[in-house]
């Protein structure tokens, strides 16, 4: 009875540990990044932004290939035929009304898409994180209800629009419930805050977010993604300038 007893809290003692072994700082930010980037992805979507008392609501199609190739199309009446173009490092936009394409690069990248709480380069981005950033595991808090771990990011590079993040992942499920974006100076420039995941393919994807700009006052704004297909054959023709200039 006794080498049972001892048996037995040798088994607990061994096994406890390895089912509550906190995953590292690297390894979590690897988990964010399995989930999220694509090889392709093709969607409809809304931008529902809410400004200054007022609502507007933008609807569009979107296709893009990893972190090179994209096209957007607005289908909204008030924007209906404006579209963008990214491809080899640059970023096209056609505007239906003038019937002509321009070019947007360097500072306007980080400029408000479309009056929403996101920049082009919010919009655009698909590179992987853990390429781009050395997370640290800060600890646990609670968002909603939910047991999140805590990792502050720091970027490698000094060409990153934003040095360092903050991100709240789900402990059971992996999702970002929560992440803040900062300035060189360390002053917040913009949160996010997850709504609504989808499993897509076997990966858990978030579809709906609310993102604020702290630059802009009484501001936020929801995107919502519907139809999304991940990581199927897209065709070179919807990266073409014809396309654009249709």
């Amino acid at each position: 009875m006794l080498k049972r007893f001892f048996l037995i809290a040798f088994v607990v003692i061994v096994t406890i540990p390895a089912a509550a072994q906190t995953p590292t700082a690297s390894e979590l930010l690897r988990r964010v990044d399995n989930n999220e980037i694509y090889s392709t992805i093709e969607y409809e979507g809304d931008i529902i932004i809410e400004y200054s008392g007022r609502r507007y609501v933008k609807t569009m199609r979107a296709w893009a290939r990893g972190n090179t190739h994209s096209f957007i199309e607005f289908t909204n009446p008030e924007d209906r035929g404006t579209r963008y173009l990214r491809r080899d490092g640059r970023l096209f936009v056609y505007s239906p009304d003038t019937e002509e394409v321009m070019l947007i690069s360097g500072h306007m990248l980080r400029e408000s898409m479309m009056g929403s709480d996101m920049s082009y380069e919010d919009t655009l981005d698909n590179e992987a994180l853990s390429n781009r950033y050395d997370p640290v595991l800060s600890g646990t808090e609670t968002i909603n209800g939910r047991n999140a771990y805590v990792l502050e990011l720091t970027a490698r590079r000094r060409t990153e629009s934003y040095p360092t993040r903050k991100m709240w992942i789900d402990v059971e499920n992996g999702d970002v419930l929560r992440y803040e974006l900062y300035a060189l100076s360390g002053v917040k420039l913009k949160e996010y805050s997850l709504i609504r995941v989808e499993t897509i393919d076997g990966r858990r994807f978030p579809v709906e977010g609310e993102m604020r700009d702290l630059m802009r006052r009484d501001s936020r704004t929801r995107f919502v993604m519907r139809n999304v297909v991940l990581d199927r054959p897209i065709a070179d023709s919807v990266f073409s300038q014809r396309n654009l200039e249709r």
